[in-house]
This record gives C-alpha cells, sequence and structure tokens, in this order.
C-alpha cells in the first residue's frame, strides 16, 4: 500500500490525506451530536403535586435524570410529594437533562420555642404563627399585668424559650387576669421552707417576686424563709391585706430561723451568725 501511495504525485497524496482529515472530522462532529443528543428536546412533564415514587419513574422514562434538591414541610400537604420542580412544567429542554424536585418530607422540623412571657396575649399569637406552632388552652390567674402572658406551658409544664418542640405543636398560655376586687390577708411565711412557702403562694393567687439567697444554700427547694416583704403585720401590729396577683419577695437561709425573733420584728436578728 505503501508502495502504491509512494508512486502517486504528490498533489494526489495530499488531496488523499485532506479528504481523511476532513472525512475524520466530520465522524467525531457526527458522533459527538450524537453522543451529546445534539438537536433533540423534550417537554418536561408537570410532576407537582405527585408522590415522589411516581414523579421519579415518570421523568426516568421520559430519558431525564433526577435530583431530589431539597425538602420543605406542610402539615396541610402529604408526606413525599412533590412541592417544586426544575426545570418549570412544559419546558423545553434538551434530552437527557436533570431535573430537580423539592419533595415534602415526612416528619416535622423542629422549632425553638419563642419567649412569650411578657407579651401582650395578641403579640404572643402572632409570634406562634410566625414561628409554626399553634395556641391550644388558655388560662388566667390573678395578676397586675393584665392581659399578658404570664407562663408558656407544652404538654401541661412550663416550658423555657429555645427549647425545640415539634413543627406544629400546641402551646398553653397562662394569662394575667388582673388584680381581683377582694382582699386577702398577707400569709405567715416565715420558718417555712421554700417549697411549701410556694405552695401557699399558689393557692392564694400572689405571685413570688425577687427570692433572696443567703451564701451556703445547696437545696432551695429546703431553704427556709427568715423573711418576706409585705410582712403580716404592719409597725403598729395590725394585719396587713393584699390583693390576689399582687407579689411578695422572700428572704431564705440554710438553717430554720429563729422564729420568737421574726415575730418581734426583727427579722435580720435571726440570721445565722457566720453569714
Amino acid at each position: 500500500m505503501f508502495k502504491i501511495l509512494a508512486r502517486q504525485p504528490f498533489w494526489v497524496n495530499l488531496l488523499a490525506a485532506l479528504f481523511v482529515f476532513f472525512l475524520l472530522i466530520f465522524l467525531f462532529l457526527k458522533s459527538l451530536g450524537w453522543l451529546t443528543s445534539h438537536g433533540s428536546y423534550l417537554k418536561v412533564p408537570a410532576v407537582k403535586g405527585k408522590n415522589v415514587d411516581e414523579a421519579v419513574k415518570l421523568l426516568e422514562d421520559r430519558g431525564f435524570e433526577v435530583v431530589i434538591q431539597d425538602s420543605v414541610y406542610f402539615d396541610s400537604i402529604p408526606k413525599f410529594t412533590v412541592i417544586k420542580q426544575l426545570p418549570d412544567p412544559d419546558a423545553t429542554v434538551k434530552a437527557n437533562r436533570t431535573v430537580f424536585l423539592t419533595i415534602n418530607r415526612a416528619l416535622p422540623p423542629s422549632i425553638d420555642m419563642p419567649k412569650l412571657e411578657g407579651l401582650s396575649f395578641k403579640f404572643a399569637v402572632n409570634m406562634l404563627e410566625r414561628n409554626h406552632l399553634r395556641l391550644g388552652d388558655t388560662s388566667y390567674r390573678a395578676d397586675f399585668m393584665k392581659g399578658s402572658v404570664l407562663e408558656q406551658q407544652y404538654n401541661g409544664a412550663r416550658i423555657a424559650a429555645g427549647t425545640p418542640v415539634p413543627w406544629g405543636s400546641k402551646v398553653e398560655l397562662v394569662i394575667g387576669a388582673g388584680l381581683q376586687d377582694q382582699r386577702i390577708l398577707v400569709p405567715d411565711l416565715l420558718g417555712m421552707n421554700f417549697d411549701a412557702a410556694k405552695e401557699i403562694l399558689k393557692e392564694k393567687g400572689i405571685n413570688l417576686a425577687a427570692t433572696i439567697f443567703l451564701p451556703g444554700i445547696t437545696d432551695s427547694a429546703n431553704a427556709f424563709i427568715y423573711k418576706q416583704n409585705p410582712e403580716k403585720m404592719d409597725e403598729d401590729k395590725n394585719l396587713i391585706y393584699i390583693q390576689p396577683g399582687q407579689t411578695m419577695d422572700l428572704w431564705l437561709s440554710p438553717t430554720p430561723p429563729n422564729l420568737d425573733s421574726l415575730r418581734n420584728n426583727n427579722p435580720d436578728k435571726n440570721v445565722p451568725n457566720n453569714f
């Protein structure tokens, strides 16, 4: 074969080489178009609202690649439903194009409990809605902060702001009802432990305000009340009245106080010497 080519004039060999070169380029371009499906276009089917398994099968049967790009959560939509697709339905795209799907997740995400205590009831409800939470039962307690949230509760127990709760959870609120038009005697809490004093305050509708602890207290529940404000009697030994919803301050020590000293309105004399 090489002998035959060697006998041909140079220009014949040159033309033959050019022909082969351009033939290879032509075949390469043709094969490249075939490999990349050049000039082949498909219409994207609508899969929004379909179950993800059904949507993936439909798209793959039409020649598309499928990628689950993201997931969101809506409690009003069945789980694993396609929420969004990209490209959009009926878009004309090249074959083998990837379709990205956003689906409705199966489990609700966690929400950080917002701080509602101290807010007005209306603003607290708005805050719940913005955080994808719902208002549960509401109850009222005598308090001078009328119309404000006194406690936020989840499953019947007080819950701190920032605690994770499931999306859509019900949050119960305790609302201030204002001061009641009645008077009760200030309870005598001197000498009681802290837990017992709190129970009495709760029964009478009196709110605990400041709590002052002496050094050395390791268990606040078993600390002892050695001073309270307001006191049971004034300087003239007259009983003092209070309204439900008002507040009381308590001072606590690690050891039981001398009640005789306290009854003489000299609570500071009963504070242990080492304090």
